[in-house]
């Protein structure tokens, strides 16, 4: 039984890139960590050390910074698929590329009723995502949300479940439900309105979190999910990862309070893990 190279990549990891467009006085801003990796035909690099095919990861990294430029960086799905069929198209050794985008979120800063042209304040918890591959058969774009905080003060229950030896969880119909959504989506093509679908898309999983009367956080996954599709043909298949971000109720008894479901303490861990995909059949 011989010994033999696998699946291999390489690329330069969590490159932060700032863009900022001056072109009229009210400027724009978009930043973004930008993380590639490239595959192909790169055995003699491991087997011999030769690095004669690889081109090298602050070459990517400098590549990264230079589409900002010269191709822009606006919607992060077009700047990943510019980036991702420069290194396929161009590279000479490399038959596939991965892009991974993350944006982080400024808000202009609000000065007399309006938000101020040069002045930003980052909104440091969710991030909008995206995760490009390109190789010779075409590109797949799957993007998405990450870090987003949600929290419904009623219209939660949690009864009914399979109970052993084990089982202290008592029924509620009357809970908390919190989470820390990740959410990605798959396009079917690339020849889509980025941001405005990505807008959409957040809204609607909004929408049904807050409106859904849950039964489980599964069954919120799964409404989620499925109003997305119903709104974008476009989009094939949706992800939802949502870890439970429990509230338990204070005993306020031992000083002579009365707690009926207004003081919480709120748990970090351990927590429930639930995920779902949804897709077209």
């Amino acid at each position: 039984m011989g010994i033999v190279l696998g699946d291999n990549s390489y690329g330069k990891a969590e490159n932060r890139v700032v863009r900022i467009y001056r072109d009229t006085p009210r400027h724009e801003i978009r930043d973004v960590t930008v993380s590639t990796a490239l595959r192909g035909d790169f055995s003699a690099a491991h087997l011999e050390g030769d690095q004669a095919r690889v081109l090298p990861t602050d070459t990517q990294k400098n590549t990264c910074y230079a589409y900002a430029k010269e191709k822009g960086l606006r919607e992060i799905e077009t700047y990943a698929l510019d980036l991702g069929r420069h290194f396929v198209d161009d590279v000479e050794p490399v038959t596939g590329a991965r892009i991974a985008v993350d944006e982080h979120t400024w808000e202009r800063v609000p000065v007399d009723g309006r938000g101020h042209d040069h002045t930003w304040v980052r909104r440091e918890s969710e991030i909008r995502t995206t995760v490009v591959e390109v190789d010779a058969t075409g590109a797949t774009v799957v993007s998405g949300l990450k870090d987003l905080v949600l929290l419904k003060s009623t219209g939660s229950e949690f009864a009914g479940f399979l109970v052993d030896g084990y089982t202290t969880l008592a029924e509620t119909h009357d809970r908390i439900m919190s989470t820390s959504l990740v959410a990605t989506w798959r396009y079917t093509g690339t020849e889509v309105e980025w941001d405005k679908t990505w807008s959409d898309v957040r809204r609607i999983l909004l929408e049904r979190f807050a409106t859904v009367h849950s039964l489980a956080l599964q069954q919120t996954l799964w409404e989620m999910g499925k109003a997305v599709l119903q709104a974008y043909p476009e989009i094939a298949e949706v992800s939802l990862s949502a870890p439970n971000k429990h509230h338990f109720v204070v005993d306020l008894s031992p000083f002579g309070l009365e707690n009926s479901g207004e003081v919480f303490h709120a748990a970090d861990r351990p927590y429930g893990l639930i995920e779902a995909t949804v897709t077209r059949d």
